[in-house]
């Protein structure tokens, strides 16, 4: 459904030097830097894969769907989506996607929601019973049917968020882009919009390309993911192998016992265990991260030294691994 092979995009941005003569100066020469959003990326996606988009802050996933929604152009490199070159932005390619960016909106926010589905019914020309039919459904799904005619200016982020994922569902796309749609959302309004993205998915075996902050949304949604920092891609493949690799180790928490006045510490502040790295947090909780196959011993370690109050074992959250990708740059995981 979806491939890209070599994409890079390359932004040009002038230098202002501070001050007026700063500005004057830059009337005369101007100097500039160029910044490779996306740098050679290649992947290509199967008809209904859910694939996670994942990168820090400024890495190129946002460059990425834009382009290969056609509202950029490439500097190099050619994508090709259900067959289509996206930078020809032709009308049938345009009937066949559709990109949510969840810090943008497509509604009229002065206009309740359901004004903007029949603009939106009008512009992609529409059967009105299908129409009809496939909004009943959305709405029905994402629990907004009271919601409908009232302004959106007036609705709450993730009522918003869920007229968004209707507005952009009701031409019935095969491709969808997804860019943070669960940002800024409270917990319950996340899993409302993962339970409705994950079913819609399954249902209509539709293509979705995620990138999100949250990991919850990406360990819940996606089997696949694709990592890219700096521009370049730099891991591609399941999901289950970066959760396996923090698998290598556990984290183990726990809280010494206060001894009573005047006895020494039974764990000092220069405690060590047998294996791993010890951190010591502000509420006197001492953390570890141990390799698994040292586990018991260092348990066994623990206990011994000293009473403590509480003590757990937990694998590593999938933020640390993926965090951890981030700062190896460009070895894969």
């Amino acid at each position: 459904m979806i491939e890209v092979e070599n994409l890079t995009r390359v932004f040009r941005t002038y230098k202002k030097q501070p001050g007026f003569w700063g500005g004057v100066k830059g009337l005369v020469k101007r100097d500039f830097e160029e910044t490779r959003a996306a740098d050679n990326v290649s992947f290509s996606i199967k008809e209904g894969e859910f694939v996670g988009f994942l990168g820090p802050n400024g890495a190129g996933k946002t460059t990425t769907l834009k382009m290969l929604s056609g509202l950029i152009y490439p500097t190099s490199g050619h994508a090709r989506v259900a067959g289509f070159d996206p930078s020809k932005r032709e009308n049938a390619y345009r009937r066949l996607f559709a990109l949510v960016l969840g810090q943008k909106n497509q509604l009229w926010w002065d206009l309740p929601a359901l004004e903007s589905f029949f603009l939106l019914r009008a512009i992609y020309g529409l059967d009105h019973k299908e129409w009809q039919a496939t909004l009943d459904e959305l709405v029905a799904l994402l629990n907004v049917s009271h919601k409908l005619n009232v302004q959106v200016r007036e609705l709450s982020l993730g009522e918003r968020m869920k007229m968004e994922l209707i507005a952009a569902l009701l031409h019935r796309p095969r491709v969808l882009f997804l860019d943070e749609p669960t940002i800024g959302l409270d917990v319950v309004s996340q899993k409302n919009v993962r339970e409705f993205l994950s079913s819609y998915n399954r249902r209509y075996k539709t293509t979705i390309l995620l990138t999100s902050h949250y990991m919850a949304d990406i360990s819940q949604l996606c089997e696949r993911v694709i990592v890219i920092d700096h521009g370049k891609k730099i891991y591609d493949g399941e999901l289950a192998r970066i959760s396996g690799a923090g698998a290598r180790q556990r984290i183990i928490k726990f809280k010494p016992r206060p001894g009573l006045s005047g006895e020494k510490a039974a764990f000092p502040a220069d405690w060590k265990p047998l294996h791993g790295e010890a951190k010591l947090c502000e509420d006197g909780e001492i953390l570890l991260h141990v390799p698994s196959e040292h586990v018991t011993a260092v348990c066994q370690q623990i206990l011994t030294q000293g009473a403590v109050d509480d003590i757990t074992i937990q694998d590593v959250p999938l933020e640390d691994i993926i965090s951890e990708i981030f700062s190896r740059g460009a070895t894969r995981a």
